[in-house]
């Protein structure tokens, strides 16, 4: 496939016309016209990038990648090797951030209610969806849940008096920052992929359940349903690597 037009019916699919992010989406480095062998991985950091030269990819697609608002616009050290690595192999460096957060079917937020079994019933913000566990679940009981469906512990502030959750909200990466812009007195729990020291003050003064599973493990799922999308419909070769990060 040529990579523009691979640029062109991912835009389309995650429809990004929607999204004002933080970082470029779509292409970022270009490389060869012609894509044969397509990487996929969460992060853009040096190990996927030396194993997709290892498989000979003509492009690589990643959740983060680079070029964000509050970095440095010098690239050297840990930059310039990436960057040097991706253009000496001619590779394509493609990322979508915010409309893969957000996408109704391949996001990181629907796949969070599809695992831990959460009926999405609307959005508190764009990226804050809402949902219920219909007969109610324990803390303990979706802490389990969690490790058996995400293969970690994730890190768990329980509700003072540890009732069971019916109604929750959620946000995949680094969400917390949104419960400082939504009304929680209405929710049993939050769950996001980071913690803050001043999460679990907000989360114990409105009496929630607090989830952090980990920023990379919430935002794995949606990069694999992208290359799943990619391989079944256009019938690509494509690759997701999963690289090893524990926050």
């Amino acid at each position: 496939m040529n990579n523009l037009n691979l640029e062109k019916i991912i835009n389309e699919k995650l429809k990004i016309h929607l999204f004002q992010d933080f970082v470029p989406n779509g292409l970022q480095v270009e490389g060869s016209s012609n894509i044969k062998k397509i990487i996929t991985g969460v992060s853009a950091c040096q190990d996927l990038l030396d194993q997709a030269v290892k498989l000979h990819a003509s492009a690589i697609i990643v959740h983060h990648g680079y070029f964000w608002n509050n970095t440095d616009r010098i690239i050297n050290s840990i930059q310039k090797k990436r960057l040097k690595t991706i253009i000496s192999n001619d590779i394509n460096l493609y990322s979508w951030h915010l409309p893969l957060d957000a996408h109704p079917e391949l996001g990181n937020n629907v796949h969070i209610a599809k695992k831990l079994n959460i009926k999405i019933k609307g959005y508190l913000l764009p990226l804050v969806p809402w949902g219920i566990f219909e007969y109610g679940i324990s803390g303990s009981e979706l802490l389990t849940e969690i490790i058996k469906k995400y293969n970690r512990t994730p890190f768990y502030e329980p509700q003072k008096y540890n009732s069971k959750i019916f109604k929750i909200a959620w946000c995949s990466g680094k969400g917390q920052g949104f419960m400082k812009k939504i009304n929680l007195s209405n929710l049993d729990a939050f769950l996001t992929g980071e913690v803050s020291e001043e999460t679990i003050y907000i989360s114990r003064e409105n009496d929630l359940h607090f989830f952090s599973i980990g920023h990379h493990a919430s935002e794995r799922d949606g990069i694999i349903a992208l290359s799943n999308w990619l391989i079944n419909k256009y019938n690509l070769d494509v690759t997701f690597i999963d690289t090893d990060n524990p926050i």
